[in-house]
C-alpha cells in the first residue's frame, strides 16, 4: 500500500513538473519532441511521405512550435502579432537560410498551392465565420456599423495617398499594396486571398504580392496596438468621448454560442466546400473574384435567414476546428510558399513605415469621426471600426482591445475583422482593375 501511494505521488509530481505542464498543441513537451524527432528522422533519411501526409506533418509541427515560441516572446507577443508573425517569418527564414531541404520546401509549396490546402482553409473561414454570427447582429448593428467601416477605409486610403505623395511614393501602390492589406482582416482572410486576386488581375505571381503585403500587415498591427493604448489614455482625459467599453447607449451584442458536437463537423465540411464551389460557379459568369462572390452569397443567405440553424452551427464548428488546429500550419505554409524574405527585407523603408502609420491613423480617425455622427461613442468606434480593421484579425483584435482596456468590445471587433475584411476583398476585386487600367 505504501509503495502504491509513493508511486502515485511520484507520478503526480512528474506530471506537474514544468516539463509536463507546458504543452504544445495539447501535447506535453516530451511527446511533442518525439513527434518532432520522427519528422526529423524522416527528413534526414529522405523517407518523409510526399503529398498531404508529409506536408501537413511538417507544417503542423513546425508551425505549432514557432507559434508556441512567438506567443511567449515579450515584444513579439505584445506588439508584433505573436506566434502568427513568427510562424510566417520563421518558416520564410528557414527557406531563406536553406535550413529546410528542397524536397520538403517543394512538397509544402505544392500542398499549399496545387494541393488546395489554402482554399480548403479559406472556405471554412468564410463560411463558418459568417454563418456562425447572429443574424440580428448583421441586421441591427451592421446597418449602422457599415458607415464607420466604409469611412475607415476611405480615410485610411486618403491618408496613405497624401503621405505617400509627399514622400514621393506612388499613390496607386500606397492604396493597393499598403492600405488594402492592412485593412483586409489578417493573413488567412485578407492578405493571402488578396495576393491571389492581385495575381489574377495584375499578372505577377502571388508570392510577389504576399511578400509586399505581409510587412504592411505586421507593421499595421504594431501601430494599431499602440494607437489603441493612446486612445484609452485620451478617453481617460476626455470621458465624454468614450462609453468605457460600451459602443452606444442601449445596444449590446453577443455572439451565438454553440455546443460542441463532433457529428456536425462533417456537415460543416460539406457546407464550406459547397459554398466555395458556388463561388467558383458564380465567378464563371460574374466578373468578381470567387472569394468575394462566396462572401456575398453566404452573407446574403445568412441575413435572409434561409440557412437552417443546424447548418449554421455545423459550419461554425467546422471553422472553429480548422482555426484551432490548422492556423499555425497554414501560416507556416504561407511563409514557405508565399513569402520571399529577401523581398520583404527590401520592401521595408522609412517611407514604407510612415505610410503604414498613416493608414492606421486614418482608419481610426475616419471611424471615430463618422461613428460619432451615427450615434457611436467616437473612441469605441475608432477602436472597433478603425483599429480592428487595421490589425491582424483575431489575434490583433485581442491585442488591440487589451491595449485599449476594452475587451467587452470583442463582438464589434470581430464584425470589423470578418465583414470589414470581406469588404476589402470586394473593393480590391472591383477597384484594382480600375486603378491599373
Amino acid at each position: 500500500m505504501s509503495h502504491s501511494m509513493t508511486d502515485t505521488a511520484n507520478s503526480r509530481a512528474a506530471t506537474n513538473s514544468p516539463l509536463f505542464s507546458q504543452r504544445i498543441f495539447g501535447m506535453s513537451l516530451p511527446l511533442f519532441a518525439i513527434a518532432l524527432a520522427v519528422m526529423a528522422a524522416a527528413i534526414a533519411t529522405d523517407t518523409l511521405p510526399a503529398g498531404m501526409i508529409g506536408a501537413l506533418l511538417v507544417m503542423m509541427l513546425l508551425g505549432e512550435l514557432l507559434g508556441f515560441i512567438g506567443d511567449r516572446l515579450p515584444i513579439v507577443k505584445t506588439y508584433l502579432g505573436g506566434g502568427a508573425i513568427l510562424a510566417i517569418f520563421g518558416s520564410a527564414a528557414m527557406v531563406y537560410l536553406q535550413w529546410l531541404p528542397t524536397p520538403v520546401v517543394d512538397n509544402v509549396t505544392s500542398f499549399m498551392k496545387s494541393g488546395g490546402f489554402l482554399n480548403f482553409y479559406i472556405a471554412a473561414l468564410i463560411t463558418g465565420s459568417i454563418l456562425g454570427m447572429d443574424s440580428r447582429v448583421l441586421v441591427k448593428v451592421g446597418s449602422r456599423f457599415a458607415l464607420p467601416l466604409l469611412c475607415a477605409v476611405l480615410f485610411a486610403a486618403l491618408f496613405a495617398v497624401v503621405v505617400g505623395t509627399i514622400l514621393g511614393f506612388s499613390a496607386q501602390d500606397a492604396v493597393v499594396v499598403i492600405a488594402m492589406p492592412i485593412l483586409g482582416g489578417g493573413m488567412g482572410a485578407g492578405a493571402v486571398p488578396m495576393s491571389q486576386i492581385y495575381q489574377e488581375l495584375l499578372g505577377q505571381p502571388a508570392s510577389y504580392y504576399i511578400s509586399i503585403l505581409v510587412p504592411a500587415l505586421a507593421l499595421g498591427n504594431v501601430f494599431a496596438i499602440i494607437i489603441a493604448g493612446l486612445l484609452n489614455g485620451l478617453a481617460n482625459r476626455f470621458p465624454g468621448l468614450s462609453g468605457n467599453g460600451q459602443m452606444m447607449p442601449g445596444v449590446e451584442v453577443e455572439e451565438q454560442k454553440h455546443t460542441p458536437d463532433i457529428g456536425k463537423l462533417g456537415v460543416g465540411v460539406v457546407a464550406a466546400l459547397a459554398f466555395f464551389t458556388a463561388g467558383q460557379i458564380l465567378g464563371a459568369f460574374i466578373p468578381l473574384h470567387p472569394y468575394a462572390l462566396m462572401i456575398v452569397l453566404v452573407a446574403a443567405l445568412k441575413v435572409a435567414n434561409v440557412v437552417p440553424e443546424s447548418i449554421n452551427e455545423s459550419a461554425a464548428q467546422w471553422f472553429q476546428f480548422v482555426a484551432r488546429n490548422w492556423t499555425f500550419a497554414l501560416l507556416f505554409g504561407i511563409g514557405i510558399a508565399y513569402t520571399d524574405l529577401g523581398q520583404v527585407i527590401d520592401a521595408i523603408s522609412v517611407t514604407y513605415v510612415l505610410i503604414v502609420f498613416a493608414v492606421v491613423a486614418g482608419a481610426a480617425f475616419g471611424a471615430g469621426l463618422v461613428g460619432k455622427l451615427v450615434g457611436f461613442y467616437p473612441i469605441e468606434s475608432a477602436i472597433t471600426a478603425g483599429l480592428c480593421m487595421a490589425n491582424m484579425g483575431g489575434t490583433g483584435d485581442v491585442a488591440v482591445l487589451s491595449a485599449a482596456r476594452r475587451m467587452s468590445l470583442m463582438p464589434f471587433a470581430q464584425i470589423s475583422s470578418r465583414l470589414g475584411g470581406a469588404l476589402i476583398l470586394l473593393i480590391s476585386s472591383v477597384v484594382v482593375p480600375l486603378i491599373f487600367v
